[in-house]
C-alpha cells in the first residue's frame, strides 16, 4: 500500500473516506486496489508520465478513487467545475491536451452537447450512467488489474483558476521524477499547520473539483485520516454530520459560515459540535463580524489561510493570533511576503499595494507565457493580483482584488469594504458590490443583493441597506443604488463570479 505514508499507522480495513449522504465507505485496502486499477487502465489507454487527463465529476466515491489512481502514474490531472458550460469544459479539455476525460453522466446541461466539441482522440468515459460516445468508466476500471503498475511515479494536479476575472487558466507546477507515495510539498506544508494525521476525521462540504477540498482531502488520506465527503453543502446537514460522526477537522468558505449563522439560534444549539478541534477557512475574504460570531459559537479552533491555486505562497493565522490582528489572513508560512506599488517598488508596512511572494514554489500558467510573465515583477516575485498591506509584525490584511477596484471621480474604492458591511445585515444572504457606468464619475458604486427572503425585494429594502452601509462606512464607499438578484452567481467554493455581475451593466449597448 502506498498510503498512509507512515506505514506504522497502516490499517487496510480503516475507512479512508465516506460519502455522507449515501453512507458509502471506502477502506484503505479498497482505495489501494481501485487506484491501481485506474493507473492500469490509463496505461492501457496509452497515457504516459507527463500526459494530461481530466475529471468532470460531482462529489462521488469514484472521484477520489480516480484522483488517487492518477496521482500514482505520473500524470497531470485536471478536475473541472461542474458549473461550467459545455463550451467552457471543451476549452479546458483542449487547452490541457487531455487524453482521457471522465464525466458524471447526470450533468445533463453539459453532456448533452459536449462530445462533438471535444477532439476525436480524447478517450471519454461516464460515471453513474451511460452516454452516447462515452465508455463506462466503472466497468472499465473494475475489469483492470489490481496490482500496481510497474512505472509508478508521483502525479500532480493541474487545476484551472475559477475564471472569476476572465478565461480560466491552468496552474502548472514542474513534474518531478519522484516515486509515488512520497511526502509532497503539500503534505509537508499542511500537516503541521492543521494537525492532519491518523486521528483526523475530516469533513469536506465543498466540491472536490476545487483546489482546497481536493488537496486537503488527499493529504488527510495520505496521512492516515478519514475524510467525510458531502455531496453538496447544506448548513443543517453539515452540523448533523459533525455530531453524528464526531468529526475533528473541517474546511469551510465564508459563505458557508454565513449560511450556518443564518440558521435559527435554537436550531444551531441542537447540534453538539464539541468534537471539532480544527475548523479551517479560506478561498474568500471573511467579514470580521462573521468570524467573531463563529468564534463565539465554536471557540478558538478556527484557522484561516490565504493562498491561491498557484500556491506561490501561503499565509496562515490561528484564532488566538487573529484576535490580536482582527481582519488579518496571517503571516507567511511558505514564501516571503512583499507589498509593492504598480511599478514593482516595495512599500513600507502600513502602505497598500499588490501582494507578492518570493521564495515560494515555482508555477506557470499552462499555454500562457504572457499571463505567466504578468504574474511576476522584475525581481521574479509572483502575485495573484490581490491588494493588501502588512502591519509591523508581518501580518497581511487583504483589501480587494485589483480587478474589482472601483475608480469613482478619480478616487479608488475597494468594494470588499461595503460587501463586508452589507453581508452583516439580517436580510442579506449574499452581496456583490461593483462599479457601474456613470456619466459624471466614470463609475459609481452599486450593490447587487441576494436577500434571505425574496419577498423583501423592493425600494424599502434598498433604502434600508444604503442607510445601513452609510452608518458604518464613509458615504463615498457605499452604494448609491441597490439591485436585487435571487441567486448571485457564486462559485460553489465560495468565490463570487463578480465579473459576470459586472458585465450585466458594462455590456449594455452604448456603455
Amino acid at each position: 500500500m502506498l498510503f498512509p505514508i507512515d506505514a506504522r499507522t497502516a490499517d487496510p480495513s480503516k475507512i479512508a473516506f465516506q460519502i455522507c449522504e449515501t453512507g458509502e465507505q471506502v477502506s484503505y485496502a479498497e482505495l489501494e486496489a481501485r487506484a491501481n486499477q485506474v493507473a492500469q487502465l490509463l496505461r492501457s489507454l496509452g497515457v504516459r508520465p507527463g500526459d494530461h487527463v481530466a475529471v468532470l465529476m460531482k462529489n462521488h466515491r469514484r472521484f477520489l478513487e480516480a484522483c488517487f489512481g492518477m496521482d500514482r502514474c505520473g500524470v497531470y490531472y485536471t478536475t473541472i467545475s461542474t458549473r461550467l458550460t459545455a463550451d467552457e469544459v471543451a476549452y479546458i479539455v483542449a487547452d490541457c491536451s487531455a487524453k482521457v476525460l471522465v464525466v458524471s453522466a447526470d450533468l445533463d446541461q453539459i453532456t448533452a452537447t459536449l462530445r462533438p466539441l471535444l477532439p476525436a482522440h480524447v478517450h471519454c468515459f461516464s460515471v453513474g450512467g451511460s452516454l452516447p460516445g462515452f465508455g463506462d468508466w466503472e466497468d472499465s476500471v473494475d475489469r483492470a488489474a489490481t496490482s500496481p503498475i510497474t512505472d509508478q511515479r508521483q502525479g500532480l494536479d493541474m487545476l484551472y483558476s475559477s475564471g472569476t476575472t476572465g478565461r480560466p487558466k491552468g496552474v502548472k507546477w514542474p513534474m518531478s521524477d519522484a516515486p509515488a507515495g512520497q511526502r509532497t510539498m503539500l503534505v509537508n506544508l499542511l500537516q503541521p499547520l492543521f494537525a492532519y494525521g491518523p486521528q483526523c476525521r475530516y469533513l469536506s462540504p465543498a466540491p472536490l473539483y476545487h483546489a482546497a477540498p481536493l488537496r486537503h482531502c488527499m493529504t488527510v488520506i495520505k496521512l492516515g485520516g478519514t475524510v467525510f465527503v458531502m455531496m453538496s453543502f447544506d448548513a443543517r446537514r453539515s452540523l448533523e454530520m459533525i455530531e453524528v460522526h464526531r468529526l475533528t477537522h473541517s474546511q469551510w468558505v465564508p459563505t458557508m459560515f454565513v449560511r450556518l449563522l443564518k440558521l435559527p439560534a435554537q436550531e444551531r444549539a441542537r447540534f453538539d459540535v464539541s468534537s471539532l478541534q480544527v475548523a479551517v477557512h479560506a478561498a474568500a475574504p471573511c467579514p470580521i463580524n462573521i468570524k467573531e460570531q463563529m468564534l463565539d459559537w465554536w471557540g478558538p479552533i478556527i484557522h484561516e489561510y490565504y493562498a491561491g491555486t498557484e500556491n506561490n505562497g501561503f499565509c496562515s493565522i490561528t484564532s488566538q493570533e487573529w484576535l490580536q490582528h482582527r481582519g488579518s489572513v496571517g503571516r507567511a508560512s511558505q514564501g516571503k511576503l512583499h507589498i509593492c506599488d504598480e511599478d514593482g517598488v516595495e512599500l513600507a508596512a502600513g502602505e497598500t499595494g499588490l501582494v507578492y511572494f518570493s521564495d515560494g514554489p515555482v508555477f506557470s500558467y499552462h499555454n500562457d507565457p504572457q499571463r505567466t510573465a504578468q504574474s511576476r515583477n522584475a525581481r521574479g516575485w509572483t502575485t495573484l493580483g490581490d491588494i493588501g498591506r502588512l502591519d509591523d509584525e508581518g501580518y497581511l490584511y487583504l483589501v480587494d482584488r485589483r480587478a474589482f477596484m472601483i475608480i469613482s471621480g478619480g478616487v479608488n474604492i475597494y468594494p470588499q469594504e461595503a460587501e463586508n458591511i452589507l453581508i452583516g445585515h439580517p436580510k442579506v444572504l449574499d452581496v456583490a458590490v461593483i462599479g457601474v457606468p456613470s456619466e459624471d464619475l466614470g463609475e459609481e458604486v452599486k450593490a447587487v443583493v441576494q436577500p434571505v427572503n425574496p419577498h423583501d425585494i423592493g425600494p424599502e429594502l434598498a433604502a434600508e441597506l444604503m442607510e445601513y452601509c452609510r452608518q458604518r462606512l464613509a458615504s463615498f464607499k457605499c452604494p448609491r443604488t441597490v439591485d436585487f438578484d435571487p441567486d448571485l452567481p457564486r462559485h460553489a467554493t465560495g468565490k463570487l463570479y463578480k465579473k459576470l455581475v459586472r458585465d450585466r451593466y458594462w455590456a449594455r449597448p452604448g456603455t
